[in-house]
Formats: C-alpha cells, sequence, structure tokens
C-alpha cells in the first residue's frame, strides 16, 4: 500500500508522532508496527499501544526515529527552548 509515496508492508517498523489523548499538549515520538487492519481486509494499519489505528496519508509516517524527532522538534520546539510545554 502507498502512503506518502512509499510502499509498506506489514511488518516495518516505522515512527510516529502522536499526541497523548489523557494531557492536553503533549506529544511524543513512538514507534508503531504496520499490520494488516484486522477491521477493513486489504487496508494496512499502524499498531502501537495495543490499538490499531488506519494508515492513511493523513498519517505522518517516519521510516526512523531521528526523522521523526528532528520532524517532532520543528512542529513542537525542544524542552531546552524557553516556553516550550509540549
Amino acid at each position: 500500500m502507498e502512503i506518502n509515496n512509499r510502499l509498506y508492508q506489514p511488518g516495518d517498523v516505522v515512527y510516529v508522532i502522536i499526541r497523548n489523548p489523557h494531557v492536553q499538549g503533549a506529544a511524543n515520538v513512538q514507534e508503531a508496527a504496520v499490520v494488516h487492519n484486522p477491521e477493513v481486509p486489504n487496508d494496512l494499519a499502524l499498531f502501537l499501544y495495543e490499538t490499531y489505528y488506519p494508515l492513511t496519508d493523513e498519517v505522518a509516517v517516519y521510516q526512523t526515529e531521528e526523522e521523526a524527532e528532528q520532524a517532532f522538534q520543528q512542529a513542537f520546539g525542544s524542552p531546552e527552548i524557553e516556553g516550550y510545554y509540549g
């Protein structure tokens, strides 16, 4: 399945930036596995935190943790930056 101009296969390990639904404003880089979507045959999903998330063009997926961390810092800043809440 082609998402974000990359061909993903079940078993691939990727990295995503995910917001914590329990803490407003908190987000982090999380490792996720690409798997078959158990709810939609022939589609792929991201599996993280014991939950399946649809793998769509709306999800920013990174091949390496370094790429994800760089995107995270661009979007949310760095903890060393004054005024960082995130």
